[in-house]
């Protein structure tokens, strides 16, 4: 048997990788917010048809995103084992994998605009968005093979690497942002597309700059060397680990996604708010997924150890420090929502008491969920470290699509609470999956790897 670390050094290690991928996570988001807030400087219409075609192309890249998830626990457990064959070959195919996905979702980026007049949207925020999505559309595979090649990293805690790399990237958006959406600096006034075009021009240069740095400080693992060269093997072994793994993400954001949708019914305005909500309850979600993606390396290394003492007390540990930052963040969202809501309108647009009041009362709605949402994503982080991504992905689809969704089309329209409802649907659907998983993991993944047992047969049976 295995001794487990106290959980001071658990808690250390955990921070160790969590708080670089942390910051990776808030500097990404800092780009979506970038142009959020431009726009919304620029024009509400504009922010109303990018939280649109934001909301579907995030659909579609967290599937795609599935396999490079697959990619972290892949090569944590491998690098446990001293397998560096392995990690190479996982984080090649998961590339291929990534890339032959992001070929087939470009068409209907491109052509979005008569599928969002069709699904309800108003025309002209549809032709906007559509503008948007013809030049996004090209940044999907760069994106997907930067979401690898970060998963590959932080499989190996290299994170202050991700965390550098992001940073700039994001400074960089900033700039294009203000020279192309405003004609700034001698530029063009391009409007959303000059936020489109920040974005393209952004997810090329972080994949530039993250394959110039692997190839450096990784030059043993050769992993650009035969890129080219099929693995049936490691192929097969990231597809089943990854497709479950995007469709569970597909759950959920795809809930998300329907709400915009919902709340493009209820106006501009409406969408308007929705649209900055969510950036807010992101940004706090993104503290939950990068403490979450530490849980899974910890979690796949003590299964490519055979330690299931450290499995328990690291996920102690890592749920704890989770649930800590959730309470903050509802004595946040509660104590100075319009302030929040705020920041992201200009002061001067006639529209902005009316979507300050909205959004205050969607961050009230968000601090109800803050708990369960950080449950369900630290839940999924640890199966995924333990392989066990099937079941959890059914269980994503009842919270969020027969829970969440029809509860926030009845609270949201047949009872009349609009854009309050269909936040509460999506609480809880949060609620729903919260429970499930944790359940999953305490209750049937924990004691299937004891610290004397053979970890890798045990989680086999859980798939």
């Amino acid at each position: 048997m295995t001794a487990s670390p106290p959980y001071r050094q658990h808690a250390r290690a955990i921070l160790a990788l969590g708080l670089p991928l942390i910051g990776s996570h808030l500097a990404q988001m800092a780009m979506m917010l970038t142009d959020n807030l431009m726009l919304g400087w620029y024009d509400v219409q504009a922010l109303a048809a990018v939280t649109l075609a934001w909301s579907v192309f995030f659909v579609l890249f967290i599937v795609g995103s599935g396999f490079a998830f697959a990619v972290l626990p892949m090569v944590a457990s491998a690098a446990a084992s001293g397998d560096e064959a392995q990690m190479r070959r996982v984080t090649r195919m998961g590339m291929w994998l990534s890339a032959i996905y992001g070929v087939a979702v470009m068409p209907p980026l491109i052509w979005s605009g008569p599928i969002f007049v069709a699904i309800g949207q108003e025309p002209a925020i549809a032709a906007l968005a559509q503008d948007y999505l013809r030049i996004v559309a090209f940044s999907m595979i760069p994106a997907l093979l930067v979401m690898v090649l970060k998963n590959y990293l932080a499989a190996l805690g290299r994170t202050q690497s991700i965390l550098w790399i992001t940073v700039g990237a994001a400074v960089l958006n900033a700039l294009v942002n203000y020279a192309l959406i405003f004609g700034n600096l001698g530029m063009p006034e391009l409007g959303i597309r000059g936020a489109a075009i920040a974005t393209l021009v952004t997810t090329l240069a972080s994949l530039a700059a993250l394959g110039l740095h692997i190839a450096r400080v990784e030059p043993a693992h050769a992993m650009f060397q035969r890129l080219w060269r099929p693995d049936p093997g490691a192929f097969g072994q990231v597809f089943r680990l990854g497709w479950p793994i995007g469709l569970t993400m597909l759950a959920e954001s795809g809930l998300f996604s329907a709400s915009a949708l919902m709340m493009g019914w209820l106006g501009e305005r409406a969408l308007a708010a929705h649209g900055i909500g969510i950036q807010l309850a992101s940004l706090s979600f993104m503290v939950h997924l990068g403490l979450s993606q530490a849980a899974t390396v910890r979690a796949g290394h003590a299964l490519g150890r055979r330690d299931g003492a450290a499995l328990r007390d690291g996920a102690r540990v890592a749920i704890t420090l989770s649930m800590a930052f959730a309470a903050a963040t509802i004595v946040l969202f509660l104590a100075v929502p319009e302030f929040l809501v705020g920041l992201f309108l200009d002061p001067g647009d006639p529209q902005r008491p009316q979507i300050i009041a909205i959004g205050a009362t969607l961050l009230a709605v968000a601090a109800l969920f803050q708990f369960v949402d950080a449950a369900q994503v630290m839940a999924l982080g640890l199966l995924r470290g333990l392989h066990d991504t099937r079941v959890p992905m059914i269980y994503a689809a009842i919270s969020y699509w027969v829970v969440g969704m029809p509860a926030s089309y009845v609270l949201g329209f047949p009872l009349g609470l609009g854009g309050a409802g269909v936040w509460l649907g999506l609480s809880l659907g949060l609620a729903c999956a919260g429970a499930l998983l944790m359940s999953r993991f305490w209750l049937r993944a924990v004691p299937r790897v004891p610290p004397d047992a053979v970890a890798a047969p045990a989680v086999g049976r859980l798939r």
